[in-house]
């Protein structure tokens, strides 16, 4: 008697506090600030419901959702940079095990843009944010933005200092970018197709000129023309594409998969299949312009450089460019400074200093081993963007599984080459290893071992940046590892009904398709438990990672209900030209599978957060009250229950 007093006072609770209705915890306002005669900032204002946050523009891969600004792209203006935010919150999450920054109240958010047509009157736009308190999110949602420039006010003096501290942040990143660059500029330096031109090329100067210290001189201009090719080089990928386009790009599928082609066709490249060059009557031309004499000659010498060493360089400064897309704005630029700094730097040393050219290592079989080690970590990294552009579009084709297993065979092969157990088509003949080579091959052979228990559902923590979370894998605790407490359908893996999976980590029968779902429901005479999820929804892994696991919870959810997980924020589209009107905004298409089960929770259920759970029967009448995020496992055990019981009955 006391549990059913217990039991009926929290179904009781659950039906006050999980009261359906449609939330609106962001709202957006717009306003426009005139800085000069074509100058202008665009600002969006959130005001944030009490208890809410609204998420960064910059969220880590595999992380919630961020905040999107999209402007309509017109020849009245251009953008300045790229939209900027302010301090915000950054906390370390223990659901997404990342650093997640956010804001709470009120987020301002200025995009300036420079008028080119002083008619100008109206810019559109359009945000895309999630937003989430302690306990659901809702799903992703998208905001039409309207800025009227007639309208605009003068900006106030000293007005930027809210974004100080976002300024300071950028600062961070580029300096980051910067070593990143300097780094990248030093490994380069081993290659093939510019070690062998230091000593060389200084020798060239110092010998050819009249004394050292106009040796020096001409070295030291030949490595500032090296810097200049390269900022230009930067600076040109910022002018064609826009600094907030390059943004948008790392983000996006086809800019992943066409990268990850790249990188791989440079890996194939390095492994000594074909060389990469740029023609060469381009370095024909710039030869005779070096010929010219003075410091017009010296920048074709380092323009000639350039593009002679661009089959080793190449994939240096295209990783560069794409790292630096993540900051936008100046990171191009200041990327290709740091590559270009360590490229130039041993000239003008090694000039000054000529004597230190004895103790360089001769050139020989080592250059190529350090382009073939460099090829095989290329081949690696390309399919972190094939990853990425998996999981975006959640087609199961690269599981954890199988990226690791790539990535075994990767460092495997690697490991072999290094202890000459395989050799490349310009490697020369190797009688016996070096110290370094051996300690180098001891290295990769540590590191592949220590990669094979992640077939096994191991973490991975030191790589855990690269292969896909352990819930995006065939079986997220290994194979032939259950720790999943057992049930029906952990025995009959075999039989998996149509538009059916295995939901990781807990191995429970799950449905993606509501249609699918409630027609195998009648079929085998369950009640339908529909999870309306998300798959940036912190609190639905929370549910999943803390209370399914509990064993009599996994074991109605395994054997005594069908379970339907519809994800509010699934960015699968519709076929062309099918995609259905929206019931909520007249006149608008709905942009993807998300928004359908969105608008079906929101029209039906009266609410648009989540996690939020319904136990339904085969008619589709609630069995008892729906319930959010519920921690407690006991009175979720108890929801779960009763739903069933009143199916049965």
């Amino acid at each position: 008697m006391k549990n059913l007093i217990i039991t009926l006072c929290g179904l009781l609770v659950f039906s006050l506090t999980t009261n359906a209705q449609v939330l609106e915890p962001v709202k957006w306002e717009t306003s426009v600030e005139k800085i000069s005669d074509t100058e202008y900032d665009l600002i969006s204002t959130a005001a944030v419901d009490d208890g809410w946050h609204l998420y960064s523009q910059s969220v880590p891969d595999d992380g919630p959702i961020p905040t999107t600004f999209i402007y309509k792209a017109t020849t009245d203006y251009e953008l300045s940079g790229t939209t900027q935010e302010e301090e915000g919150h950054t906390v370390d999450d223990p659901v997404f095990l990342m650093k997640i920054k956010f804001f709470e109240d009120k987020a301002e958010f200025r995009q300036r843009i420079k008028v080119l047509n002083q008619e100008l009157s109206i810019v559109e736009g359009e945000v895309e944010f999630m937003a989430c308190d302690d306990e659901k999110c809702l799903a992703p949602e998208y905001i039409d933005l309207r800025f009227d420039i007639t309208k605009s006010v003068d900006a106030k003096k000293g007005l930027t200092n809210s974004l100080s501290s976002e300024n300071e942040g950028r600062k961070e990143g580029l300096w980051t970018i910067f070593i990143l660059g300097l780094g990248a500029g030093f490994i380069a330096l081993f290659t093939p197709c510019v070690f062998p031109l230091i000593p060389m090329t200084v020798s060239f100067f110092t010998k050819q000129s009249k004394t050292k210290a106009e040796g020096i001189k001409n070295a030291v201009v030949y490595g500032l023309c090296i810097i200049v090719i390269y900022v230009i080089l930067g600076t040109g990928v910022v002018a064609i594409f826009g600094a907030s386009a390059i943004n948008e790009f790392s983000t996006s599928v086809e800019f992943n998969l066409v990268f990850f082609a790249i990188l791989v066709i440079f890996a194939v490249s390095f492994l000594g299949a074909f060389e990469i060059m740029l023609p060469n009557s381009w370095a024909n031309k710039i030869d005779r312009k070096a010929d010219s004499g003075g410091y017009t000659g010296i920048f074709f010498m380092a323009l000639a450089l350039a593009i002679v060493s661009f089959s080793c360089t190449g994939p240096f400064v295209g990783n560069i460019i794409v790292l630096s897309a993540s900051e936008g704005g100046l990171a191009p630029m200041i990327g290709m400074l740091g590559f270009s700094l360590a490229l130039a730097l041993p000239f003008g040393l090694f000039a000054a200093f000529p004597g230190w050219m004895n103790s360089l290592p001769k050139s020989g079989g080592w250059l190529n081993t350090v382009k073939v080690v460099l090829g095989f970590l290329e081949l690696a990294f390309a399919f972190k963007f094939l990853s990425q552009a998996d999981l975006v579009l959640q087609l199961h084709w690269l599981e954890r599984e199988v990226f690791i297993a790539i990535w075994i065979a990767i460092f495997g092969a690697l490991t072999l080459y290094l202890f000459g157990k395989i050799q490349l088509p310009h490697d020369s003949p190797l009688k016996n290893i070096s110290v370094g080579r051996l300690f180098l091959g001891l290295l990769t052979l540590s590191f592949t071992v220590y990669m094979i228990p992640g077939l096994w559902g191991a973490p991975l923590n030191l790589i855990s940046a690269f292969p896909p979370p352990l819930d995006y894998s065939e079986s997220p605790y290994g194979v032939g590892n259950s720790k999943t407490g057992g049930g029906i359908v952990a025995n009959q893996n075999k039989d998996i009904p149509d538009g059916a999976h295995l939901l990781a980590p807990h191995d429970i029968l799950a449905f993606n398709d509501y249609d699918k779902g409630l027609t195998y429901a009648k079929k085998v005479g369950k009640p339908v438990m529909i999870d309306f999820t998300g798959w940036a929804c912190v609190n639905c892994r929370k549910m999943e990672q803390q209370v399914w696991v509990v064993p009599k919870v996994l074991e109605k959810l395994k054997n005594d209900v069908v379970l339907i997980s519809l994800y509010v924020d699934q960015k699968t589209g519709f076929p062309e030209g099918e995609a259905p009107d929206s019931k909520l905004k007249l006149g608008k298409k709905l942009r993807n599978i998300g928004q359908k089960w969105s608008e079906l929770q929101t029209i039906k259920y009266k609410t648009n957060t989540q996690p939020y759970y319904v136990l339904i029967d085969h008619d589709e009448n609630n069995l008892n009250p729906p319930v959010a995020y519920t921690p407690d496992a006991d009175a979720y055990f108890s929801w779960l229950s009763d739903g069933i019981d009143k199916f049965e009955e």
